[in-house]
């Protein structure tokens, strides 16, 4: 099922190769078809994500049979059904993850891994919602168990995961601390929910971890750094407190390291990939946050939180600005559809 006024080609972006912002390039292509199970969706807006940086770069290939086409999350209108969809209508507002093919005019997506616009959430700003919700909600939520009343660090506090995160998080219950890198970044995090943040350039985030939870430690810690954090994490864990990685910004391998903390304070030391997971993982991931925190999106308790929109056109800049870090926030692009 399908409109009728669909056009046969659409603008998208393609990597001329691996490299910097200067393989990013604007191509026409065929307008994809949905798949038995899936939807396509006319794109008003894609968010923009570090992933899409590492594929860019040649670090972080789509998995196979997917297309090359970045982007990982949508927003915009249902407008074409593949046989076996439920619960979904052509014209629907949608957001949705999906495993590439965002940065177009035109997605497929998988039917059940997209989720309604929510009320109080623009469709440009939706195109910012799901790789980051779906992130944070499988990894602190479901893999990091935050629970009412634990105490909760994330570091990049003032990135799109890091705003969500401090959202759920207070959302659960929770007490939260965020690091960033500049006063401003840190009242970011504060105005979003933040208990305390810490600016990483001027303190070491372990020592004051220590001494805003009175020598306790947090429960969970969400880690995007990697290698260069995992000494300090460690020590910032309260006894059976929780790290959860999900990037590698700072390394991957770390020489020296003692486990013995690990072992005496009996931690869990886990992580997760989203892109590569399978589509009935996402699937409960989608209903998960259907059920706990669509509501609280829905009625404005939690908020998207945009810091630019880009045409398409100018996927080279949302690329130079991520890479600088300077955003609060998402990035996206826009289609004008």
């Amino acid at each position: 099922m399908a409109s009728t006024d669909l056009p046969g080609t659409m603008r998208q972006i393609r990597f001329a190769g691996s490299g910097g912002p200067e393989v990013i390039s604007v191509e026409t292509a065929p307008v994809p078809h949905a798949g038995p199970g899936q939807v396509l969706i006319e794109v008003v807006a894609a968010g923009v994500n570090r992933p899409d940086v590492a594929q860019r770069a040649g670090v972080y290939p789509p998995p196979p049979g997917a297309t090359e086409i970045p982007g990982l999350e949508v927003a915009g209108r249902v407008v074409a059904m593949g046989s076996d969809v439920t619960g979904l209508s052509l014209g629907d507002e949608v957001c949705a993850l999906v495993i590439s093919g965002g940065y177009a005019e035109y997605a497929v997506a998988e039917a059940a891994h997209c989720l309604p616009r929510p009320k109080a959430v623009s469709l440009v700003d939706a195109g910012g919602l799901p790789e980051t919700f779906f992130t944070v909600y499988s990894n602190v939520v479901q893999r990091g168990r935050l629970a009412p009343g634990e105490s909760f660090l994330v570091h990049g506090g003032s990135s799109g995961i890091g705003a969500t995160a401090i959202q759920i998080a207070k959302h659960v219950g929770a007490r939260v601390f965020a690091t960033a890198g500049s006063a401003e970044k840190c009242r970011f995090c504060e105005d979003l929910g933040a208990d305390a943040a810490i600016n990483y350039k001027e303190a070491d985030f372990a020592e004051e971890v220590k001494r805003l939870t009175d020598g306790r430690g947090v429960d969970v810690i969400l880690d995007m750094i990697g290698a260069s954090y995992l000494a300090r994490n460690l020590k910032s864990l309260a006894p059976d407190g929780r790290l959860v990685m999900i990037a590698l910004m700072g390394g991957y391998k770390v020489d020296g390291l003692n486990i013995t903390p690990i072992m005496r304070n009996r931690l869990t030391f886990t992580g997760s990939t989203l892109r590569p997971r399978g589509k009935a993982d996402k699937a409960a991931i989608a209903e998960g946050l259907r059920r706990d925190i669509w509501p609280e999106l829905d009625a404005g308790r939690i908020r998207s939180v945009t810091h630019a929109t880009f045409p398409l056109e100018q996927a080279r800049e949302a690329h130079e600005l991520m890479e600088s870090s300077a955003h609060l926030g998402k990035i996206l692009l826009t289609t004008g559809r």
